[in-house]
């Protein structure tokens, strides 16, 4: 599983990643467990990894993280996203983030990022349709899913630990990328 992606496309700093989409080992699952986010966005802060491991939860589950999770690195191996592919009948759902640094810098590589994950997505299974789901209130998010080939589909309310949230789904055009 590695998918690399750079395009000419993207402004002239983002142009010069080239983001490898590997397999999510433990020292990554590590590194990215401890990524903090700022307000609101840390809402999308993980738990510890000793707690994810000793609770088996997300990629905390060594088979989960096998299944559905993979990091994506630069070429020199560092930890710059990662994405969890979840399968639903005839679709892959996309769950992805950007390390907390890299985040609103307008270079583009937010749209890279979503482009190396949606080739994976598109090898692992290449007949489902491809959506994810996005907080209402995160406009920073969905520009960057807009411009990477995403369309807002439906709203609603999702239920979570914290109380139900009003989330779009975005589903992936093809026409784009």
């Amino acid at each position: 599983m590695s998918t690399s992606t750079s395009t000419s496309s993207q402004p002239a700093s983002a142009a010069k990643y080239t983001l490898n989409v590997v397999p999510l080992s433990d020292a990554l699952a590590e590194e990215l467990s401890a990524w903090r986010y700022e307000p609101p966005f840390d809402f999308y802060n993980w738990s510890t990894w000793k707690v994810m491991q000793q609770l088996g939860i997300e990629f905390g589950d060594a088979y989960i993280r096998q299944q559905q999770y993979a990091a994506v690195t630069d070429d020199n191996g560092a930890l710059i996203g990662f994405a969890q592919f979840f399968p639903i009948l005839g679709v892959t759902r996309i769950g992805l983030g950007l390390r907390p640094d890299l985040c609103g810098q307008g270079q583009g590589l937010g749209i890279t990022l979503v482009q190396a994950i949606v080739k994976e997505a598109i090898r692992r299974a290449p007949d489902d349709e491809i959506d994810l789901e996005v907080h209402v209130w995160n406009t920073r998010a969905i520009r960057t899913y807009e411009r990477a080939g995403f369309i807002i589909t439906d709203t609603y309310e999702k239920p979570t630990a914290a109380g139900d949230v009003t989330v779009h789904c975005m589903s992936y055009t093809h026409t784009s990328s």
